[in-house]
């Protein structure tokens, strides 16, 4: 994506299911479980780089032994500076204690971060926030073993305030209003007070004290406590936690927005973000690694046992399409064949743009996302070819010599590689006008082979600010003397913000509402922009679940052309050369390509959960007022 896009994260989640003895005798070492959380952490570098966290739970240990361990990083690499960290201190221990080497019971016993739970989360910055201290896993520690819970997560809350006001009424005083501490204190609270009915109920047992804590390991219900905690949610999320004494869970959102995948055989259970970490680590076919449905969750006792229990009852299934599009690793079998249908899709727009003039035409892509799309692109665009081709012989017969029909056949898409990103480069200056002239220079080209008759069509995965693409690509682009510049994006027009983990969470950056404000100007319709925000007021007492997203109505009057159009206008760079001519993909082309992931609010502003309109609404007040504080 030219315009950069962040705050989407990944989480690892591993349980092992034999003796660390074993793990020993058939891989060769204890550290199976902390080597394949660093891949299945690595594997998921795409979803966050700014941070990363890594815990450990130990089984069964005695009292006055360390089980939890924990580890986060900021820094550059903060995967490998966590994991650098960890083989540190544990070649620490095997230089000062020799005797470690080869007795797995010693090393459990001396070494951190061993163990048999593991919990990983890789993470962008958010809020504008990226200390050590606001990196997950968060933990929540207790004396009694039940009541620590280490808790990593996917996730976006809409309502933050409420969740944040019930803590309050319960009589809490959490330390941060983020949704992160409000949510692990929402669980950290049903589940002490689950921890504690069991505790009552084994000593009217008759039990002692000691004898109660493998019992309340037993029995604790934590599909219940996560039922009472997550009941006024509003939100995308996978949620994962750690019990101190050894159970785990992961809890997908009810509406599905955002993704999780589990696999487990009689060693291990392993849960991520995404399909192919799993398949990839633990070398298993794409079947055997399945998808958590909305409103579950996984839960792994401390016993090994599996449950998958509905925690939520299912909404509408709105698993987010831009995951999809961008963030996801396009490395899933899914997703590769969406991405390249998205581009197959594309292709008859694009031929209407450059008047079936192939033969002129230079096809490429904005690096790397956009790449899967390009191919479907292309595959298209040789098939139309290939019928052009073969009419033309057709019609010829027999009086096409043999060296015409050469000619013919000879006929090939161009394709070429055009725009290569400099990913060393760092806009490290933030004053604007030096700032401008970095930007620009984060893309490169390749000269030679652009002719001055030639159409050059660049397809990026999506448009969403246009800033990198007019101060950077179409200006470098345009030095190539390119008679015409087609810009195709495989997404929709993004017209509304995201509030459920995705970085775009205000109206004025989206480069398709500025299109449409300059439109109602141009049509003196401008008086809906004070209507709407009026509509946007009269509803900010409402509960959600009877507020509309009346932001539409600016969308409303015109076509998708009309501002696609106009995003070209606004997003061509003074004194170009070239044509501009900008291409989206439409959102029913968008449904046929990913018919299983329906979820599309920032192109349609049909938001999966009630929370959602109303944030757009006052995201949309936002604008007005000129407020620049984040709408939810």
């Amino acid at each position: 994506m030219s315009d950069s896009i962040k705050h989407e994260c990944g989480i690892a989640v591993l349980r092992l299911l034999k003796p660390l003895e074993f793990y020993k005798e058939k891989y060769g070492t204890a550290f199976y479980g902390v080597n394949k959380m660093y891949l299945m952490m690595e594997k998921q570098h795409n979803r966050g780089q700014d941070g990363a966290g890594f815990a450990s739970i130990k089984l069964d240990t005695k009292p006055g032994e360390r089980y939890i361990s924990r580890v986060r990083s900021i820094a550059q690499q903060p995967i490998q500076d966590i994991f650098a960290q960890i083989n540190d201190r544990v070649n620490k221990e095997f230089i000062d204690h020799p005797e470690y080497t080869d007795d797995v019971a010693l090393q459990k016993k001396h070494i951190p971060y061993i163990g048999e739970v593991f919990l990983g989360h890789v993470r962008y910055g958010t809020f504008g926030k990226n200390s050590v201290e606001s990196v997950h896993p968060f933990l929540r520690q207790n004396n009694w073993m039940h009541r620590n819970l280490i808790m990593a997560g996917n996730f976006n809350m809409t309502n933050v305030k409420e969740l944040f006001a019930n803590l309050i009424r319960l009589g809490q005083h959490p330390k941060e209003y983020t949704d992160t501490i409000t949510i692990m204190e929402k669980i950290g609270h049903f589940l002490d007070d689950a921890v504690s009915k069991i505790y009552k109920d084994v000593k009217k047992e008759g039990f002692s004290k000691m004898e109660a804590s493998p019992l309340i390991a037993e029995r604790l219900n934590v599909a219940k406590v996560l039922r009472k905690a997550a009941k006024d949610w509003d939100g995308g999320y996978a949620m994962a936690g750690l019990i101190g004494h050894g159970d785990s869970f992961v809890l997908r959102d009810p509406a599905g927005i955002r993704p999780t995948y589990y696999y487990m055989d009689d060693e291990v259970v392993a849960i991520a973000s995404e399909r192919p970490v799993i398949q990839t680590v633990f070398n298993v076919k794409f079947e055997d690694v399945k998808e958590l449905e909305p409103g579950h969750a996984i839960i792994t006792k401390k016993s090994g046992k599996v449950i998958i229990k509905k925690i939520l009852e299912p909404l509408e299934r709105k698993s987010c399409s831009f995951e999809r599009i961008y963030f996801s690793r396009g490395s899933d079998a899914e997703i590769y064949q969406e991405r390249k249908m998205l581009g197959k899709l594309l292709m008859p727009k694009v031929l209407e743009a450059i008047d079936n003039d192939t033969k002129n035409t230079v096809f490429s892509y904005i690096p790397n996302t956009a790449e899967t799309s390009f191919y479907g692109m292309i595959e298209t665009a040789e098939a139309a070819l290939n019928k052009n081709k073969t009419a033309a012989i057709l019609t010829g017969q027999r009086s096409l010599s043999a060296e015409k029909v050469t000619e013919i056949l000879k006929e090939r898409i161009r394709v070429e590689k055009i725009a290569i990103k400099d990913v060393k480069l760092r806009t490290f200056i933030t004053e604007d006008s030096s700032r401008d002239d970095l930007v620009a220079h984060v893309y490169d080209v390749t000269y030679g082979v652009i002719k001055p008759n030639d159409n050059l069509v660049i397809i990026d995965d999506s448009i969403v600010r246009g800033t990198t693409l007019k101060k950077s690509i179409l200006k470098i682009l345009d030095r190539l003397n390119p008679k015409k510049i087609v810009v195709v994006s495989s997404a929709p027009q993004i017209r509304y913000p995201d509030c459920y983990g995705i970085d775009m969470a205000n109206l004025e950056s989206l480069v398709a509402f500025r299109a449409a404000l300059e439109l109602l100007k141009e049509a003196n319709k401008f008086d809906i922009v004070k209507d709407v925000y009026d509509k946007c007021i009269e509803q900010t007492e409402l509960e959600d679940v009877y507020v509309q997203n009346f932001v539409k109505e600016i969308y409303d009057p015109f076509t998708d052309e009309q501002i696609s159009d106009k995003i070209g206008e606004l997003l061509s760079p003074e004194n170009i050369k070239a044509e501009v001519k900008i291409i989206f993909q439409s959102v029913e082309n968008l449904h046929k390509a990913c018919p299983e992931h329906l979820g599309d609010w920032y192109f349609t502003g049909n938001y999966p959960t009630v929370g959602g309109n109303r944030v757009v609404n006052r995201a949309f007040i936002n604008f007005y007022e000129g407020n620049k504080e984040r709408a939810y």
